[in-house]
């Protein structure tokens, strides 16, 4: 099993490489598209749906994208980034005020209907953010992505070796707090070599990365909860050794439209700074 899981890993990460680094604009949004409709049928999936339903909803789903993906050639960047800003905070506000009281009350509405517009929304911010984060600058993407890579590693081992206070025991038994503050030393370590190697220039870059791993955190154990109430150990089986693809991306879902807003925010300081 971890040969399968370290192979699949090799296999992702040198397809995901070139395709930032080297794909059109257009082709990534394109390709990030079917991903997020892969990851919205498993969405579907852990909702327990209808199969009618089930189609109903990727069509609508597909439709929303195709329209972005028009928007996006018709207007250029700049006005897909103004319509996808609001969808970011949106969902930015929903994972940082939202999700805490989901997981401290292991309690969230059954309803149908919301639950398939809470996903959508999140997924839907989660592609546009992918596709304006590339075009941006594809580093500041990896530096989000490879911090929830660090931190799920970390935690993994911080937990192993000293876990022993549970962080969420009815959502996900196998988290502990010592993972979660071994994921805050390393991703904190990270942090400090990209600043003073110079790939960075603030020192902002700690804190900002701490946000986006406690972010990646509540993304994991808001994809458990689910989960959980469905009474699946994985979201789906289209990954070898990882399980579905919301399981490999649950972390990332909240790291990256909440990335950009830190990267705006940050943006709007210097610019009052320097006036």
């Amino acid at each position: 099993m971890l040969k399968t899981r370290i192979f699949t890993a090799l296999c992702l990460l040198g397809l995901f490489l070139p395709a930032l680094f080297l794909l059109p604009m257009m082709w990534w949004a394109a390709i990030m598209l079917v991903i997020t409709l892969l990851g919205l049928r498993e969405w579907a999936g852990l909702l327990a749906l209808s199969p009618v339903l089930v189609h109903w909803y990727l069509a609508l789903s597909s439709l929303l994208g195709l329209a972005g993906l028009y928007l996006l050639a018709e207007t250029g960047f700049h006005g897909f980034f103004f319509l996808s800003f609001w969808l970011w905070v949106l969902a930015s506000l929903f994972w940082l005020a939202v999700v805490p009281v989901i997981i401290y009350q292991n309690r969230f509405t059954r309803c149908t209907y919301t639950n398939l517009g809470i996903g959508l929304g999140l997924m839907l911010a989660l592609w546009t953010a992918l596709v304006v984060a590339k075009q941006m600058n594809p580093w500041s993407l990896l530096v989000m992505i490879s911090t929830i890579w660090l931190a799920d590693s970390a935690a993994y081992f911080a937990g192993k070796q000293f876990g022993r206070h549970k962080l969420a025991p009815e959502i996900s038994p196998g988290k502990t707090w010592e993972g979660v503050w071994g994921a805050l030393v390393a991703v904190g370590a990270y942090a400090v070599v990209l600043w003073m190697t110079g790939m960075v220039n603030t020192v902002w870059i700690v804190p900002g990365l701490w946000i986006i791993t406690i972010a990646g955190i509540y993304g994991d154990l808001f994809e458990s909860f689910y989960k959980r109430r469905a009474n699946l150990k994985d979201s789906g089986q289209l990954l070898p050794g990882h399980g579905g693809l919301l399981d490999r991306i649950d972390g990332v879902m909240p790291a990256v439209p909440i990335g950009l807003c830190l990267l705006f925010l940050f943006h709007v300081m210097q610019q009052a700074q320097a006036i």
